[in-house]
Parts: C-alpha cells; structure tokens; sequence
C-alpha cells in the first residue's frame, strides 16, 4: 500500500487521449509547409515531451530528430496556431477518470497536474473537457526552465500543494513520469494505456500499474 497524502496526475496519455487534437495540427502543419502529412499511429509515437519536441520529430520523422533551425523556427508559430484550434479536437477522458478524480477527492487527497504540454494548452484541453475544477495546481511544460523526468515540476508542485515529495504520488504513463517521480522521491503509479514514445509498459520502473484510475482507490493509504 502507497502512503500518500496528495496524488500529482500527467495530462496527455493517463488523463486525456488528446492524439487526435495534437495529430491534426501536425497535420495541418505539414500542409501548410506543403511536407506530407504523418499518419496518426506515427504522431503517438513522438508525443511526450512538450510541443517543441513534437514538432522536431514529426518535421523529421526520427525521435531524435533535428530539422533545419529555419524549418523549425517556421513551423512551430504554425504549429502553434493549429493546435489552438485542435486542442480539444475528438479528445476525451479515458473511462474512468471522472470516477476516480471523484473518489480522489472525497478520500481528501490534495491534487495536481504536472504535464510537459505548455501551460496556455493544458488549461484549455482541461477546462473544455470538465476537468480544471479538480486540479487546483497545475504546473505545465513552461512553468519552470526544465520539464519531466527532471524532478523540478513534481518538486514544484509539492511547494504549492504544502506537501513532502515523499508524501505524494504520481500517476503517469510513460518513463518521463517515472523518472521525475523517482527523482523527486516519491512513488509511481503507470497507467497501462496512454503514451510512451514506442517503450514497452514493461521497461517503466513503477511501484504499480492500473488500468483505470478508478484502481487508484485500492492502492494509495490516504491522508
């Protein structure tokens, strides 16, 4: 059992499927630059690590990829724009996300988002999908100088929260998540769906793995 009094949740992949959104904005980049569209499956694969890096990768088509500096420096304002359009574009919760904020919340645990997506971003994908109310903090991709896995933003989010690193817990779906947490000192839950920039589920250092936050419930010792 994971001892916790307050529970710091990613965004992209554990509590939104928002691919569609961030996909046809890459799509409507690439036309606009007149470079052919990726396929969806593909965009997944380059999620995970803010818009920056997303738009290096689908620019290049390599995860390590970096484009020409005047391709970039043109594309990313395009990008932007796009997704200001697209951000909540066919995105939803994943089942049981509602249920299991609620129950977060009626056991008292004190909540937080940490997500690599830039803060103007995340605010609108959570307000328009019902989901702001729940995460009095949020602490986005361009809050601090660095994102995850740096531990900063869990860090950070502690600070604001009034809580211990090693009295929290983060719930996330890729390596990113689990690092920063274990950096930060704090134990982990992976959710088995979500993003992880082609890992397998298996390669991700994580103190449990549920498929609904729902499963939360049974698996953190409230305050």
């Amino acid at each position: 059992m994971i001892r916790a009094s307050a529970i710091l949740i990613d965004l992209d992949g554990t509590l939104v499927d928002s691919i569609p959104g961030l996909s046809e904005a890459a799509r409507r980049m690439m036309v606009e630059l007149g470079l052919p569209p990726l396929p969806q499956s593909e965009v997944e694969t380059y999620v995970g690590k803010g818009i920056a890096k997303l738009v290096e990768r689908v620019l290049t088509r390599k995860s390590d990829g970096k484009p020409d500096a005047d391709l970039f420096a043109t594309a990313m304002p395009v990008y932007e724009r796009h997704y200001l359009d697209t951000v909540a574009w066919n995105c939803a919760p994943y089942p049981g996300v509602f249920e299991g904020l609620d129950r977060m919340v009626e056991r008292g645990f004190r909540l937080g988002c940490v997500t690599n997506k830039s803060g103007r971003f995340a605010d609108i994908l959570l307000d328009r999908l019902g989901l702001r109310p729940y995460f009095p903090v949020l602490v986005a991709g361009d809050t601090l100088p660095v994102k995850k896995p740096d531990p900063a933003p869990l860090l950070h989010a502690a600070g604001l929260i009034g809580v211990e690193p090693g009295a929290m817990v983060m719930i996330g779906d890729s390596a990113n998540d689990a690092v920063a947490a274990r950096r930060a000192g704090c134990p982990v839950i992976c959710v088995s769906y979500g993003y992880r920039e082609g890992a397998d589920l298996r390669s991700i250092d994580a103190d449990a793995i549920v498929d609904s936050l729902t499963e939360v419930d049974g698996l953190v010792q409230g305050p």
